[in-house]
């Protein structure tokens, strides 16, 4: 499976009642009105593999006024989870002077995530750096920019451009993996980088 059916043509439902633009230097604050995870609202199951939810948005509450995400990879094959930096498909993040990511999460098998840039945002063929399991085990973990610490994945072919460039433009953080995996975040902070929230009721996600 190349990866490009479904990650290439994602639509959302959405009704925006307050547009905003995407940017590395958005402005610090707190949560969003509407559930989101260090101000990252969209967590997607794409539709692409069996997972559980099949699709749409994976955000549940957790303690107090918290939310997490969940989602469980079910077979042998490809899965999918999408996360837009911006918050909309539209938007995009300049983050060539951020560090990286921490990550607060868990997870039963090792996988990988993808940094989609807006100009090359289809195909399977993308700069990936490997999350590894914590074993079921909830950890917080750095992942850097570092271009010795991304690679790409043979069986998905690799990309025609620098990691450079998906860092200029980067449209969102896209998880894979091909074997079943429970999966669980509980953070996300970009360095140097606070996503703006944007008000909106999703919908579905169609292949």
């Amino acid at each position: 499976m190349r990866l490009n059916s479904t990650l290439g043509r994602i639509t959302v439902i959405a009704l925006f009642t307050l547009g905003s633009t995407a940017t590395a230097n958005a402005a610090h604050g707190g949560e969003c009105a509407t559930p989101s995870i260090d101000r990252l609202q969209q967590w997607l199951a794409s539709g692409e593999g069996a997972t559980e939810p099949a699709t749409g948005s994976i955000l549940v509450p957790g303690n107090r006024h918290d939310y997490t995400a969940k989602i469980k990879f079910l077979a042998d094959d490809w899965h999918v989870m999408v996360v837009w930096l911006g918050n909309k498909f539209e938007a995009q993040a300049d983050l060539t002077h951020s560090r990286g990511f921490w990550m607060t999460y868990r997870a039963t098998d090792d996988l990988h995530v993808q940094l989609r840039p807006a100009s090359h945002w289809s195909g399977g063929d993308k700069w990936v750096t490997k999350i590894p399991s914590t074993r079921g085990e909830l950890v917080k973990k750095f992942f850097s920019f570092n271009e010795k610490n991304w690679t790409t994945l043979p069986e998905l072919g690799k990309p025609a451009y620098p990691l450079s460039e998906a860092l200029d433009d980067a449209r969102g953080l896209v998880f894979v993996g091909k074997t079943p995996n429970d999966l669980e975040f509980r953070s996300l902070r970009i360095d140097g980088y606070r996503p703006p929230c944007v008000y909106c009721e999703t919908g579905r996600v169609r292949a």
